[in-house]
């Protein structure tokens, strides 16, 4: 029985000659072709990994490869259909429509019936809906396929449990820029698939230049490195500082605006002005506007913070922000960016409290088990001679005539409920001038509550 050909493998050399070998991209020609040559996600595949083993043996399992863009997902697809001797087919959430799907799984079923197995790898697999996703669940269940979804984005968000149930899901990091330099380095020194013949000479430091650059995605650091290599090929060979600064001259950094990496960033702005750490929180602000991230949007983060984590302990917090938003409106970028960053510093380095957060959750609590309480006739509004002679209003000590200015004996609850106790400051900021004052009056409201003999006393 013949066997159709794996992709992985090389095409023909009547089909694949030299010239045409070098018509394709660098980062393709260097595309590892075993496990010893991938670089980066050490986690997963150093050598006494589970993967790695199960790999290596040809026991490979359905998963979900989740991480930055070129990490290695393609790759490791790749490499799980060569070591499993498996048809290897691919295809793309963002180019196909179900009629390709299904005519991929049905000669995936008719290889599967002549016995032999395929890695079906889909690539952006978030981007097919839940119910297309669908699709594959029986064919993942019969063993029709070996099915390996690459994402960017949380598969707990954008995959459907029925699929992820069935798959295990491997997280791929970015490859740091010392693994990088391995790969660049390797692509220099290979003369079959490199640039070994080439002639081409860089520093170690120009090399680190591009790693770093590349912000973690292998293939796009040697695009840029044959690019530089392009330049340099009429300037005797050697890729300079200068043929460099035209190569990095636009830098883009990985930043999904709708993705997990954004919300990452957003949460990790927060919680350092949560824990009073301005250098963090101006370092992720920074990152965020590098990235393009909308002001308006940042802005109503850090009202937000203002509210929820500094909130009573500075009341400053809230109006500084609105002010700064009111600004930016105004004066816009690049000053406006200014105005951001004065007002993360100050959230960020101000007194916090979430009391008021904590007090509202508490009553919002006590509403739900409790359900909808009668107001107390004393506190309701008797505008009216008939609910006058209702008892509106009956009872009813107005404050500013009462010595003191405080009707201490007077409760705001339902008698049902009693007395309940939700705000109580932290002692930072001005808060804890609130807190001396409220400890003092709930205190004197209590011995009024027990003289008199009030139902929460």
């Amino acid at each position: 029985m013949a066997r159709s050909r794996n992709t992985f493998s090389e095409p023909p050399a009547d089909l694949l000659s030299a010239d045409r070998e070098g018509m394709r991209p660098l980062a393709e020609r260097m595309r590892p072709r075993t496990l010893d040559e991938m670089v980066g996600q050490k986690r997963l595949l150093a050598p006494t990994t589970a993967l790695r083993r199960a790999i290596k043996a040809g026991r490979v399992h359905s998963m979900v490869l989740w991480g930055p863009p070129g990490c290695g997902k393609t790759t490791l697809a790749l490499l799980l259909a060569h070591y499993a001797d498996a048809e290897f087919r691919a295809i793309s959430a963002v180019l196909s429509g179900l009629p390709e799907v299904r005519q991929v799984l049905a000669e995936a079923a008719q290889r599967f019936a002549e016995g032999r197995r395929t890695v079906l790898f889909v690539d952006e697999v978030h981007r097919f809906n839940k119910s297309q996703q669908d699709a594959f669940l029986p064919h993942i269940e019969r063993g029709t396929i070996i099915f390996v979804g690459a994402t960017t984005e949380n598969p707990s968000f954008e995959l459907n449990s029925a699929l992820l149930s069935r798959c295990r899901v491997h997280v791929l990091e970015a490859v740091s820029p010392e693994d990088v330099v391995e790969a660049l380095q390797r692509a220099l020194d290979d003369e079959e698939r490199g640039l070994g013949g080439e002639d081409i000479s860089i520093s170690p430091g120009s090399l680190l230049e591009i790693a770093r650059a590349a912000d973690g995605d292998v293939r796009r650091a040697l695009t840029l490195l044959e690019i530089a290599a392009e330049l340099a090929a009429g300037e005797g060979g050697e890729i300079t500082p200068e043929t460099l600064l035209q190569v990095l001259a636009d830098r883009t950094r990985r930043f999904d605006k709708g993705g997990e990496q954004f919300y990452d960033q957003i949460s990790a702005l927060h919680k350092s002005v949560r824990s009073s750490n301005p250098d963090g929180a101006i370092y992720w602000l920074a990152r965020m506007l590098d990235g393009g991230c909308d002001p308006s949007y940042l802005l109503r983060r850090l009202t937000i913070m203002a509210v929820e984590d500094v909130g009573l302990a500075d009341p400053r917090a809230l109006e500084m922000a609105i002010n700064v938003w009111n600004a930016y409106d105004r004066i816009g970028a690049p000053e406006g960016n200014i105005a951001l960053s004065n007002l993360a510093i100050y959230l960020a380095s101000t007194a916090k409290s979430n009391a008021s957060y904590k007090a509202l959750a508490a009553a919002q609590a006590d509403i739900a088990e409790l359900g909808t309480q009668p107001v107390p006739m004393h506190l309701r509004n008797a505008p009216s001679r008939l609910m006058k002679s209702l008892g509106y209003g009956k009872g009813y000590q107005y404050d500013h005539d009462v010595e003191g200015g405080i009707a201490l004996d007077q409760t705001a609850f339902p008698d049902e409920m009693g007395e309940r106790v939700y705000y109580q400051p932290v002692e930072r900021g001005l808060e804890i001038k609130l807190k001396e004052k409220l400890d003092r009056l709930r205190a004197a409201r209590e011995q009024a509550r027990a003289k008199k003999g009030t139902p929460g006393a």
